[in-house]
């Protein structure tokens, strides 16, 4: 079977570590993940900068080793980000900012990156959001 994975809560939240466990065992029972997509408060998931506890799972790091390690699609959006100053170097030169914390595995797009990942999985499964 065929996923699109969607989140929207913050790295802090329980949903993002839920779908970090559910992303996990899709792969583990054989099964597909077309897209992963990082929208409103899930795009600080993305970024680099985070510093956790000693004793605390550091998810923002997880997540960029489970798509590094697996050479999934992971998708930020980019309006999302933007606004909660999640840039890639090419959008901190655009909006004249010093730095950049958003680095490969991750790649910025658009809502379409989330409509065709859901067209073209079997199930869009959704974590996090209001």
């Amino acid at each position: 079977m065929k996923f699109a994975i969607a989140l929207f809560a913050p790295p802090h939240a329980p949903s993002s570590r839920r779908a970090l466990r559910f992303a996990e065992a899709v792969l583990a029972g054989g099964h597909e993940i077309v897209r992963l997509f990082f929208y409103q408060d899930a795009v600080h998931l993305a970024s680099s900068l985070p510093v956790s506890a000693q004793d605390e799972l550091d998810l923002p790091a997880a997540w960029r080793t489970f798509v590094t390690e697996h050479q999934l699609d992971a998708v930020v959006c980019i309006a999302a980000a933007l606004r909660r100053g999640v840039l890639n170097a090419e959008e901190a030169q655009r909006y004249g900012r010093t730095s950049h914390n958003l680095e490969a595995p991750w790649e910025l797009s658009g809502l379409g990156q989330l409509h065709e990942a859901a067209q073209d999985a079997d199930r869009l499964i959704c974590f996090g959001g209001d």
